[in-house]
């Protein structure tokens, strides 16, 4: 199911997808739990992101484990796979500091008397800072040894085939 579409393996297409999804969901999870006006105004875009993130990590993880068993088996293979397996636990956390800030919202706009106390905003801004710094570096990380991954073969092999052609002349 998570292997090829329309003759295309799965995993460069969800990977691009969750390349922008997952820093994006981030972001706005960040700016909502440091700026109330900004959190009032996205209301539901910093959830519905980070679900869009929650959902793209495993089929991501899923299509890969399915592109693994077609190519080569190597260490940046390897490294590739064992970062992407840690992105869950940090889309998880961004999950849930989106669904308390969509609570903490909620809250806002009810009775101000029975409000939260103020280090509740503070671990949530805290929170949400961290998580999301922590899934861009994640992010950043896994895409970059995916990509050593690819291309170190590419690049090695045109490398190669170009000091050839230079010796030949």
């Amino acid at each position: 199911m998570f292997d090829i579409i329309a003759g295309l393996p799965l995993h460069p297409l969800v990977v691009h997808a969750t390349e922008v999804v997952v820093p994006s969901a981030a972001l706005v999870v960040a700016l909502a739990a440091l700026w109330p006006s900004f959190r009032r105004w996205a209301r539901f875009l910093p959830i519905g992101l980070a679900l869009a993130a929650l959902v793209l990590v495993p089929v991501a993880i899923q299509s890969g484990e399915a592109l693994q068993e077609r190519v080569k088996e190597t260490s940046l293979v390897q490294t590739h796979v064992d970062m992407a397996e840690g992105m869950a636990p940090w889309v998880i956390g961004l999950f849930l500091v989106a669904a308390v800030l969509l609570w903490w919202n909620w809250d806002e706009h009810q009775a101000t008397a029975a409000r939260a106390p103020k280090w509740v905003a503070l671990v949530l801004a805290v929170s949400g800072v961290c998580l999301a710094a922590g899934t861009v570096v994640q992010a950043v990380r896994i895409g970059h040894s995916g990509a050593t991954a690819v291309w170190s073969q590419v690049a090695g092999s045109t490398t190669q085939s170009i000091a050839g052609a230079s010796d030949n002349n």
